[in-house]
């Protein structure tokens, strides 16, 4: 993407996928501004003409800082434009370091004139981070109000694309080359409600109008939506092309911390859901996210979530100890230390954290091992963190591990031979 005889502008990216794909877009909608500057996605080594932060403050603002600090130290006279999930208690912050700052959107940036529809060029390659993943955005926003969610506050209520405009980006980037298309949001589930649709819908019409060797990714989607099209999006997953994988957030295996979150859904909704998910696909990959500490979560409620885990089995689960977000009803909660909803101590958070991740770091293991002696086809994706290897993805979205490096986007026949809790190793057959 870039180089030494043009300016650089970096556009790094935290986060989600959804945020992921927001900075491609901020990416092209840059590169049609500036078309003598060449735009990269990567920590820049020599000075660059400016830096987009887009960043996410989802579990807190010290990521995001982190990175504001990094590049006002390494390039003090470069610019910063801030992008993302950026609350007004993050703007207060990031501003007592640098005076810099400028903060910006994504509409902003696209409303230039010479931008293509949809933020897409047609006389050049589409600009994005990798050359084999594309990530669409279908929709902005949702229609919950969790009372620990942040994100809100700066995205706001649901606004989904068309159907259409999304078809035909996903026809561009499969015709450009992509090899897996990640389908993304704030909340995918809820996606069409506000236009008369939904994400099984949209994933139907993808599958039948836009031929070719690829695969899509959906993105997270909260369980209570989801359960209006249950089986028509089960029968998405029949056709090889979907990978079998879904990011459903419980949050809590406790109904009563639930209605205190402000969640929609109810401990059974998941529970059913998952089960018959396991059921009609034994090897599927299901993703869950667990929030411990949550302020009134008894003793009680934290072994209700335990138990929850252990009966539904995630293969990945994404454990978080409860951070309050300033502005929202959940820091409010935590402020006033009621009685019916008490603050938990930091000290039991961690105890909490430690006996779930303990419990899911077994189940991750027996799920995965249930992987050794399969063949499968993978596509490798991108170099691993240990020297020498390669990391590819199998239908499930699962990681394989092979031993050498491999370029990214090939198709591979691998046997798994070991399985690990995070990770599948696999041999080229």
């Amino acid at each position: 993407m870039s180089s030494a005889a043009s300016p650089v502008i970096a556009v790094l990216s935290q986060g989600c996928a959804a945020n992921f794909g927001d900075g491609e877009k901020i990416a092209r909608a840059l590169s049609a501004q500036h078309p003598d500057c060449s735009i990269s996605f990567e920590f820049p080594t020599e000075q660059p003409l400016a830096f987009y932060l887009n960043v996410c403050t989802v579990k807190g603002n010290g990521t995001a800082l982190k990175l504001l600090q990094q590049a006002v130290a390494a390039f003090p006279q470069a610019p910063v434009f801030i992008t993302g999930c950026a609350p007004k208690d993050f703007q207060e912050e990031a501003r007592k370091i640098s005076d810099k700052i400028t903060f910006t959107s994504l509409k902003a940036l696209e409303s230039l004139d010479s931008i293509a529809p949809n933020g897409l060029q047609n006389d050049i390659r589409i600009l994005r981070q990798s050359p084999f993943v594309g990530i669409v955005n279908i929709e902005e926003g949702c229609l919950d109000a969790c009372a620990f969610c942040s994100t809100k506050l700066v995205k706001g209520r649901l606004q989904s694309q068309p159907e259409d405009a999304i078809v035909e980006q996903v026809q561009r980037l499969v015709d450009d080359g992509c090899l897996e298309i990640q389908l993304s949001g704030q909340d995918c589930a809820c996606y069409g409600f506000d236009t008369g649709t939904n994400l099984a819908n949209l994933t139907q019409k993808i599958l039948a109008q836009v031929p070719g060797n690829y695969k899509i990714r959906l993105g997270m989607g909260n369980p209570r939506h989801i359960l209006g099209y249950k089986d028509a999006l089960l029968e998405c997953f029949q056709d090889e092309r979907l990978y079998q994988f879904l990011h459903v957030p419980v949050q809590s295996g406790s109904e009563r911390v639930l209605q205190l979150m402000n969640r929609k859904h109810s401990v059974e909704d998941f529970r059913n859901f998952a089960l018959e998910l396991q059921e009609k696909f034994p090897l599927f990959t299901l993703s869950t996210d667990l929030i411990v500490g949550f302020p009134g979560e008894t003793d009680a409620d934290f072994q209700e979530t335990l138990d929850l885990l252990k009966e539904t089995r995630p293969t990945v689960c994404n454990i978080t100890r409860f951070v309050a977000r300033k502005g929202t009803v959940a820091a409010r909660m935590e402020e006033a230390n009621a009685a019916d909803a008490p603050a938990v101590s930091d000290s039991v958070k961690h105890e909490r954290s430690a006996k779930l991740f303990d419990a899911f770091q077994q189940i991750a293991q027996e799920n995965n091992q249930r992987w050794v002696g399969k063949t499968c086809t993978v596509v490798t994706e991108k170099q691993g963190h240990r020297a020498g290897t390669t990391i590819a993805r199998n239908c499930a979205y699962r990681p394989v591990a092979l031993q050498g490096d491999i370029p990214a986007g090939k198709a591979l026949q691998v046997r798994i031979t070991k399985a690990e809790p995070f990770a599948l190793i696999g041999e080229r057959l």
